[in-house]
């Protein structure tokens, strides 16, 4: 795929998503999605087979994005409390740069193919076991569950951020990071 083709199934996916989250998966036809790239919605099979596709590929993307981000940013931290803060910003960041792709993760996993549904699934868990370890890491003597269960409830508060932007976005990028910190730091 070349560098352009590249371009427009990025810009396609955005659009895509905007209109997913304004109006639901059902509430969007093609044409909306090819009107707001300035094609027509049967140009839009040139880069997906269907819209549920252009869905799966779109939740699919994310969930690597966060799982790889989040590996990395574990692997390369210099210790246990850097690598919780490292999580933390990024995560605060996808929320606030991503707000839509929140929405339709949370409003259309549903609506994904079976095979979508379980790499997407699949790779949500394995992102939040990169939070455990780091949790675990980060606080001594705290078990897996609880671990796991902080790790949701702190997705919970960042992935609220599409609902909740009453504030500047470096005013609320800190606010979450302080709240989601607290949050973990109280796990000790």
């Amino acid at each position: 795929m070349n560098g352009a083709t590249a371009s427009r199934r990025e810009q396609i996916l955005t659009a895509a998503a905007e209109l997913f989250a304004q109006h639901g998966f059902h509430g969007v036809g093609i044409d909306d999605i090819g009107a707001a790239v300035g094609i027509s919605g049967p140009a839009l099979y040139r880069h997906f087979r269907s819209k549920d596709a252009m869905l799966g590929e779109m939740l699919r993307s994310i969930s690597h994005f966060l799982l790889d981000g989040g590996t990395a940013r574990a692997e390369t931290a210099q210790d246990p409390e850097r690598t919780l803060a490292a999580l933390v910003e990024f995560h605060v960041d996808f929320a606030l740069t991503h707000p839509s792709l929140i929405v339709v993760q949370e409003r259309n996993l549903a609506n994904l193919t079976d095979d979508d549904r379980k790499t997407v699934r699949a790779l949500q868990r394995r992102y939040v076991e990169v939070w455990v370890r780091a949790i675990r890491d980060a606080v001594p003597g705290v078990s897996e569950q609880r671990a796991r269960s902080a790790a949701h409830a702190v997705f919970g508060l960042l992935n609220s951020t599409p609902y909740t932007r009453q504030l500047a976005d470096t005013e609320l990028a800190d606010l979450l990071t302080r709240l989601a910190l607290g949050a973990l730091e109280a796990l000790g």
